[in-house]
């Protein structure tokens, strides 16, 4: 299990990044040497991974939640194939290992059967069904994560962390061949240093600076940090697919972004209006939750539950 400190340092890289750990060091009240090895036996230990990512709409591109059905004993190299596709994030084997979970970017001018990944999950062999929803709106997801809502930091000590906010995005951007290096380091590695990042792009290291400060304050990359959730007593996960009163929809979103076990909560398209993915210490305290906090959102009709059994991908960090 992880420390008060540890805890801390993570919540402080899911608000910044790319914060300096001398910064880090100030708020929590030790050395940035500390910080520094407790960020490498986190990465050792824990899974944890800085990982720097692009807005879908900032280039183009469109969320989707794509549910896969297969025979049982094909579930894991589909999985594993899915997971191997650049376009691909949260790759899971859920209920009981008869569907795959994931999410998939493809371009947002093109009809989904267009992707070429979306058109030919239902030509694979063994593939017995494929659902797509296009994700209209996220209340929570992206540059937040279940650190940003329950970590130790106080509301002083996350203001200090906190970037300059970032304008929001109107439409897509054009981006260089360098700014797509740049991006391709970033998501290797979130922290890495200007040096290698100009290696990665033939630019100076003065330049990388620049740029990325651009990419940020345009809203176009944030940082995101892929972790094991064991070590924080996570052990149950599990999507939910909720059919909700239109007039609902919204108050119930907003609401469910606010539970401690949400990690991710967008409205899509489907006969469920509301998609949910949840984290919970085991299959009791899912019990609880289902019956509690969800039984009381407004609006709700129904609720489906897959529980998850393995995960193949990450945000971005292959696993399986």
């Amino acid at each position: 299990m992880l420390d008060v400190l540890d805890r801390g340092l993570l919540q402080a890289l899911q608000i910044d990044g790319r914060v300096a750990f001398s910064l880090v060091g100030e708020v929590l009240g030790v050395s940035d040497q500390t910080i520094a090895r407790r960020y490498a036996r986190l990465r050792a230990e824990a899974g944890v991974r800085v990982l720097g990512a692009v807005l879908p709409q900032a280039v183009g591109r469109q969320v989707w939640v794509v549910r896969v059905r297969c025979v049982p004993e094909a579930a894991v190299g589909l999985a594993r194939a899915l997971a191997r596709q650049p376009e691909t994030s949260w790759v899971q084997i859920a209920s009981g290992g008869s569907e795959i979970i994931c999410m998939v970017q493809a371009p947002a001018d093109a009809p989904a059967e267009e992707s070429a990944l979306l058109s030919r999950l239902p030509r694979t062999p063994r593939v017995t069904e494929v659902s797509a929803h296009c994700v209209l709106h996220m209340f929570f997801g992206g540059s937040t994560s279940p650190l940003t809502k329950n970590g130790p930091l106080t509301s002083g000590q996350r203001a200090r962390l906190r970037p300059p906010a970032a304008e929001p995005v109107t439409s897509p951007v054009d981006l260089s061949a360098a700014d797509h290096a740049l991006l391709s380091a970033l998501a290797l590695d979130g922290r890495a240093g200007f040096r290698s990042l100009a290696e990665a792009t033939g630019w100076s290291q003065t330049r990388v600076r620049r740029r990325l400060a651009e990419l940020r304050s345009g809203g176009i990359v944030y940082f995101d940090v892929d972790f094991d959730p064991a070590p924080f007593g996570l052990r149950t996960s599990a999507a939910l697919w909720l059919s909700v009163a239109p007039g609902h929809l919204a108050a119930a979103g907003e609401a469910l972004a606010a539970h401690p076990q949400v990690g991710f909560a967008a409205a899509t398209t489907g006969a469920s209006h509301l998609y949910a993915s949840v984290q919970c210490g085991d299959s009791t305290a899912l019990y609880a939750y289902l019956t509690g906090p969800v039984a009381a959102l407004p609006g709700v009709r129904s609720v489906e539950t897959a529980p998850s059994m393995r995960v193949f991908k990450q945000a971005a960090t292959v696993v399986g």
